[in-house]
């Protein structure tokens, strides 16, 4: 197993790297929470990482969507700064309604170290829950400007919250990836397509690759199904977060429940932990 040692490769190397896995074939990110995440799953093999704003709020006591713009980029630069691997953004909806707010937020990612990252057309208004596709669009565009001006090939992926959002439309999801599409982002996303024909039939719309999420119970399927449907890049959301704190929870019950410490058996070693980590 190859560890990280040091931070030896350039940012402008990292995007150059991250680029080049979309080119072809399929492959996974792995959801980083920490710089300690990060580690581990550089250790583990990962070729790449993300941020998820699920995970980066949990670290704090919260919920997903209730952290700052400044306090969602802290946590993405701990990760960037960790391991050699290019690392992608969770960046919510941009941090603010007006496309200068996705443009912003693009600049400040790429700044905390960042070769990639979301923008997503939720809206955080419980009565109008996406913005409406003109205005999304505007959005992404204003991302996908301020991404071009960057100094290396920033990945700007462009999100659809449709299927997590009470509004399962998959002629609307897909009209909205077309339109993200048709505006410039290099990635498409679609958290929640309820199975694989969806997702063959929104890889079938699309020219750019698409990003499949994994970690909804009963809506994640194997790397290989999703492979022959057209995926070209895996996420895993807040899903690693949640079983090591799964395993948090199951290790606390046994000891306040039962008086025992049978989770010892489970646990990572402190020697073998240290090994994945540095300094």
């Amino acid at each position: 197993m190859n560890h990280p040692t040091t931070a030896t490769v350039t940012q402008l190397q990292k995007a150059q790297r991250f680029q080049a896995l979309h080119e072809s074939g399929c492959f996974i990110v792995g959801n980083a929470w920490d710089a300690g995440s990060a580690r581990v799953l550089a250790g583990a093999g990962f070729v790449a990482l993300a941020t998820s704003s699920g995970a980066s709020a949990g670290v704090l006591g919260r919920r997903d969507g209730a952290i700052t713009r400044d306090e969602s980029l802290a946590s993405a630069r701990a990760i960037a700064l960790a391991c050699d691997l290019p690392v992608s953004g969770d960046l919510e909806n941009g941090f603010g309604a007006e496309p200068e707010a996705a443009a912003e937020t693009i600049r400040l990612a790429a700044a905390a170290g960042l070769v990639g990252g979301s923008i997503e057309d939720a809206s955080g208004n419980a009565a109008q829950p996406l913005y409406p596709i003109e205005y999304a669009v505007r959005r992404i565009g204003a991302a996908v400007q301020a991404a071009r001006a960057l100094p290396f090939p920033f990945v700007l992926t462009a999100r659809s919250e449709n299927f997590v959002r009470n509004r399962p439309d998959l002629d609307d999801t897909i009209a909205r990836l077309q339109a993200f599409e048709r505006a410039g982002a290099d990635v498409l996303m679609a958290p929640g397509l309820p199975d694989l024909d969806a997702v063959r039939r929104v890889c079938s719309a699309l020219r750019k690759p698409f990003n499949f999420m994994a970690g909804i119970r009963g809506k994640s399927f194997t790397v290989a199904e999703l492979r022959d449907v057209g995926v070209r890049r895996v996420s895993l959301a807040t899903s690693l977060y949640r079983i090591a704190m799964t395993a948090l929870a199951d290790a606390a019950r046994e000891v306040q429940q039962d008086g025992c410490f049978g989770y010892l058996d489970r646990a990572l070693a402190t020697p073998e932990l240290n090994r994945m980590m540095r300094g």
